[in-house]
C-alpha cells in the first residue's frame, strides 16, 4: 500500500457512501473536493477541515461539472481519485417505468458518471496516473425484481469501468467499479429513491413486494457505510487495485448465486452454444 496523501474528487458527497468517504478521506489526511448539488456551506461547517473543498456540482451539466473540475485543480493543483458516487433508485417493475422517469435516472447514474469522466480523464492523462472509482451495486452483478430499471444503469457502470480499465492501464490509470450490497445509508428511505407511479397489479407478487419490503429493511442494512469507506480508501492506496470489489457479504452471496446458475445454464445448453460456428470452421 502506499502512504503519500492524495486529492479526491467525489460527486454526491452530501449524504450516504458520498460523506462517508469524504470524512474517511480527511480522517487519513488526505484532499478532497467534495461536490454536492446544493447546501455547500452546511457540508463544510459539518466536516470542518482546511483539506476540503465543496462544489456544488449538477452531474448532469456538462458545464457545471467541468467548471467544478477546474475549482478543484485550481484549488489542490491536481486531483489523484476520481469517486462516482452520485446516483439514485428507481423501484418499479421494468413495464411500469414511465420513458421519462427512466431517462431522468439515466441522466444522472450514467451520463452523469460519464460527464464527470470526461472532465478528469484529461488531467489524469496528462499527469500518467490516477484511480476512477465508480460506485456500482450488487444490482450491477445480479438484477432482482423491482429493481430492473436501476440494475441496467448500474450493469452499464459495470461495462463502462470494465473497458475503461483497459484503455487506461497503459497510461498508468486504474478503474474499479465497487459493488456494494445493502448498507445501511439512507438510500432506501426516499432521500435517493424514487418509485414508479404507474402501478400494475399484475407485478403485485414480484415488483409489488419489492416495494413493501424497502421500508420495513430501511435502516435496518447489514452494511456498515462507514466501514465501506474505510475500504474505498485502502482500494485507492492499493499499489494494484482490482477491476471490481465486492462489498458485503450479500453481494458476495448474490454474485456466487449467479454464477453458479450461469454454469448450469451453460452445461444444459453447450450443445447450442457450440453448434452455432460456420461449419468451415474448426
Amino acid at each position: 500500500m502506499t502512504t503519500t496523501h492524495k486529492t479526491w474528487f467525489i460527486t454526491g458527497a452530501s449524504r450516504g457512501f458520498g460523506f462517508e468517504i469524504t470524512k474517511a478521506a480527511l480522517a487519513k489526511g488526505d484532499n478532497v473536493i467534495a461536490t454536492v448539488r446544493k447546501g455547500k456551506e452546511q457540508i463544510a461547517a459539518q466536516l470542518e477541515s482546511e483539506n476540503l473543498l465543496v462544489v456544488e456540482m449538477d452531474v448532469t451539466n456538462p458545464e457545471s461539472v467541468d467548471s467544478a473540475v477546474a475549482e478543484g485543480l485550481a484549488h489542490f493543483g491536481q486531483i489523484d481519485v476520481l469517486v462516482n458516487n452520485a446516483g439514485y433508485g428507481l423501484l418499479s417493475a421494468v413495464e411500469e417505468g414511465s420513458a421519462t422517469e427512466i431517462r431522468q435516472m439515466y441522466e444522472t447514474n450514467v451520463f452523469g458518471l460519464l460527464n464527470v469522466v470526461r472532465a478528469v480523464l484529461p488531467h489524469f492523462r496528462e499527469q500518467r496516473s490516477g484511480h476512477v472509482i465508480n460506485l456500482s451495486s450488487v444490482g450491477g452483478l445480479t438484477a432482482s425484481a423491482g429493481w430492473g430499471l436501476y440494475c441496467s444503469t448500474k450493469f452499464a457502470v459495470e461495462g463502462i469501468t470494465e473497458a475503461m480499465a483497459k484503455e487506461l492501464a497503459p497510461l498508468g490509470i486504474y478503474a474499479t467499479a465497487v459493488e456494494p450490497g445493502y448498507f445501511r445509508t439512507n438510500f432506501l428511505d426516499g432521500s435517493s429513491l424514487s418509485t414508479a407511479k404507474n402501478i400494475i397489479a399484475d407485478y403485485a407478487e414480484t415488483s409489488g413486494q419489492m416495494r413493501d419490503f424497502a421500508p420495513e429493511v430501511s435502516y435496518k442494512q447489514p452494511g456498515d457505510p462507514a466501514k465501506l469507506a474505510l475500504a474505498i480508501v485502502k482500494l485507492a492506496n492499493a499499489e494494484q487495485p482490482p477491476v471490481h470489489l465486492l462489498l458485503g457479504n450479500d453481494t458476495l452471496k448474490a454474485y456466487r448465486l449467479k454464477a453458479a446458475s450461469l454454469e448450469i445454464d451453460i452445461e444444459e445448453w453447450l450443445d447450442v452454444t457450440t453448434g452455432t460456428n460456420h461449419d468451415d470452421v474448426v
